[in-house]
């Protein structure tokens, strides 16, 4: 059982990456312009060439890989549908961006997209949809 701070801790964090989850798929052009709100466009003053922003895709693939390797090897059916669902929260916009956005590509680099990009939800999807192994009870002399 994890102790209260850590809950609290891990829950406004939490809250705090929600926020700048949402914002940026909610309103792209206004976070690029305007986050963090209450300062000057930290993204925009980079450029439109964004390093800042590649790093952050590249690092939060990343943490999604550790989270979805670390639940294979916890191997608990909660962990699992955690990462499926982490994975979910992540490939579909993710999907749905390229879904929209293939047109100037060559056929074969649409398919190509469109599939790779369709598996971040396909799987984490099959991974949710795998029934829990159910434990026998032990038995009974």
């Amino acid at each position: 059982m994890q102790r209260t701070i850590t809950r609290v801790l891990l829950v406004v964090f939490g809250l705090v990456e929600a926020v700048v989850g949402i914002w940026p798929l909610g309103s792209p052009t206004g976070f690029y312009q305007d986050f963090p709100g209450f300062r000057a466009g930290w993204v925009s003053m980079d450029g439109p060439f964004n390093e800042h922003l590649l790093r952050d895709f590249g690092g939060l693939n990343l943490a999604l890989a550790a989270l979805l390797i670390g639940a294979a090897v916890i191997g608990t059916t909660a962990v699992a549908r955690l990462a499926a669902v982490s994975a979910l929260l992540f490939g579909v916009p993710h999907f749905l961006y390229h879904l929209g956005h293939v047109g100037h590509f060559e056929r074969i680099d649409q398919v190509l997209i469109v599939g790779t990009t369709g598996l971040g939800v396909l799987l984490p999807l099959v991974v949710l949809l795998v029934p829990a192994r159910r434990v026998s009870p032990p038995a009974t002399p």
